[in-house]
């Protein structure tokens, strides 16, 4: 066959696309995860610009709405003072997407180094980091944040840092398990063989390869976190009155569930939609990250 000939065939052949852009496909194609998304979203856009949302300050209480039933001046009713349950909720979503982003970060902080360490250098190190994370991993995720929040004080950046660090060890063993399988691959033992330290292997090869788990991961354990946050401020021990938050509205509409049920409604509402947004989007980015699923 010619030149000729070859060239217009090779032409008609599509360029390869690459890995990320693959998934992002993959990911778009799912709409369970677009939704979810979605909804992520639109929960982010009300957080962030709260004070140009809300229709009234979260914390100014109104006595002629003292429990209120929703009407057109106060959608979502009034609470147990008076004060807009619409704003609340609105700026609730300011404490519970916080704890949820912020916690998940603390944990990857903590997780993917030790898990690094323990997953590469392996022996005696491995088994010392390994038992202790087993002996997090036996106590209840959220009975640990309780007791770390209750040891550390009653406060929406306690509560972040006990999420935190009881989400950590999900992070180590996840890591440690990657990186124990990856790590004889042909890229990582070529690396080695030019000479790279470990500590470059460990960052510059393995890291981005392990990277897709540890993104799925940290997608599902914000929807836990944020449940985690709204427990705290629940029992007291997260977002401290007169700030808003979704568990300590809870906290405080379960006292008037029969004569104001939309006290608790709408809080318990938010945090069943972002919850199960977030589950939705991890599901689909395991979805798309995974080779398997590539047709």
């Amino acid at each position: 066959m010619t030149a000729a000939a070859i060239e217009p065939a090779m032409q008609k052949q599509p360029a390869e696309q690459s890995p990320a852009r693959q998934a992002l496909r993959r990911l778009v194609k799912r709409r369970s995860a677009m939704l979810g998304l979605a909804v992520v979203l639109a929960f982010v856009a009300l957080a962030v610009f709260a004070n140009l949302v809300a229709p009234y300050d979260p914390t100014e209480a109104d006595w002629g709405a003292l429990r209120g039933a929703p009407s057109i001046e106060h959608p979502f009713g009034g609470d147990e003072l008076g004060r807009d349950v619409l704003s609340r909720v609105i700026f609730g979503a300011r404490a519970s997407l916080s704890a949820g982003v912020i916690s998940v970060l603390l944990a990857l902080l903590i997780g993917i180094p030790v898990g690094l360490l323990s997953g590469y250098a392996g022996g005696w190190l491995d088994g010392v980091i390994m038992r202790f994370t087993d002996a997090m991993l036996a106590i209840p995720f959220l009975i640990l944040a309780i007791a770390l929040a209750a040891f550390l004080g009653p406060s929406l950046t306690n509560a972040m840092i006990a999420i935190g660090i009881s989400a950590a060890p999900i992070f180590i063993r996840l890591t440690r398990a990657q990186v124990q399988s990856v790590k004889t691959e042909d890229y990582v033992e070529a690396a080695r063989a030019v000479g790279n330290p470990p500590w470059r292997i460990a960052i510059r090869h393995i890291l981005p390869n392990i990277w897709p788990a540890l993104m799925v991961q940290a997608t599902l354990t914000i929807a836990s976190a944020i449940i985690a946050e709204a427990s705290l401020s629940f029992l007291g021990l997260g977002q401290q009155p007169p700030a808003p938050s979704w568990g300590s509205m809870l906290n405080a509409a379960k006292d008037f569930l029969t004569q104001a049920p939309w006290m608790a409604i709408y809080p318990g509402l938010s945090i069943f939609v972002v919850v199960l947004s977030f589950n939705l989007l991890g599901d689909g980015l395991r979805d798309a990250l995974d080779p398997r699923h590539r047709g």
